[in-house]
């Protein structure tokens, strides 16, 4: 069953695969634009997330994205839904 159908309502989120030593499980690094309150300038801030990779399909510096799903591990909450873009 894909992620998308299953949680179509959750959140999705489109980042860099950084890691994908484990089995199963990758870490995606995904940037956002937040605006400093007294600048007034846009500031990248970045968060890993750790999501489930069933067939092992993402290699390092892919674009994908990623959604909510039920926990599967300790830190695993969210699934691979597509990989956009593979690296070179």
């Amino acid at each position: 069953m894909s992620a998308e159908l299953a949680y179509r309502n959750g959140r999705s989120l489109v980042g860099t695969v950084v890691s994908n030593c484990n089995d199963k499980t990758i870490v995606v690094r995904v940037e956002t634009l937040v605006k400093h309150p007294l600048l007034k300038k846009y500031i990248r801030r970045h968060k890993k997330f750790t999501a489930h990779d069933p067939n092992n399909d993402c290699g390092l510096g892919d674009t994908v994205k990623i959604v909510e799903y039920r926990p599967l591990s300790r830190n695993k909450r969210w699934h691979l839904a597509s990989i956009l873009e593979k690296a070179v």
